[in-house]
């Protein structure tokens, strides 16, 4: 069970690659929402079905968030270069900046012994989720055309920038007070 919970995360990262690559035409658009959509139910599956059999491995546990990361920034990106959208780019960069951020944060706590300073929270969770919808709205504006639906996600785009930066600096913070103890 847990090769098969861990070949549906593989999945996500194999059809960010093919969403990105669809997102390069207007006439991928459809296709694309259809395939972001099917990637976000994996990243649903794979997490239910490793609790429900008791078959979480380490490999899951670390490619799970990565998989999901790999999506987001493939389909911000893949937007940014087929809309010509500096501001979705501009995103992207924050982004994934925060999430090199964060992995150095983890990697600190790691040496010295303080990995609880940087666990997954639930609010990280909700990120994720919020990211996932907003770019689930955008493709499905994008398939259909509409651009009440487009500036919709647009909000919502801000507001997962919003989260993802409160998050950074919750890691951050969380992190420091931990790490002072050493010093």
């Amino acid at each position: 069970m847990t090769t098969f919970i861990n070949l549906l995360t593989f999945s996500r990262i194999f059809l960010a690659a093919i969403i990105f690559l669809l997102l390069m035409s207007p006439d991928g658009y459809l296709l694309a929402f259809i395939l972001f959509f099917l990637a976000g139910v994996t990243d649903y599956f794979d997490g239910y079905l490793a609790r429900k059999y008791n078959a979480v491995s380490q490999l899951g546990e670390i490619l799970d968030p990565i998989a999901d990361k790999i999506l987001i920034l493939f389909v911000l990106f893949g937007l940014a270069i087929n809309l010509s959208s500096y501001l979705i780019g501009f995103i992207g960069a924050i982004v994934i900046t925060r999430e090199i951020w964060v992995g150095a944060l983890r990697d600190l706590n790691a040496r010295n012994g303080k990995s609880d300073a940087t666990k997954v929270t639930f609010l990280a969770k909700i990120k994720t989720t919020i990211q996932l919808s907003t770019l689930s709205i955008y493709l499905f504006g994008l398939a259909i055309n509409n651009m009440l639906i487009i500036v919709i996600a647009d909000i919502f785009l801000f507001i997962s920038l919003f989260i993802t930066l409160y998050t950074g600096f919750i890691y951050s913070l969380n992190t420091f007070k931990k790490n002072e103890e050493l010093q």
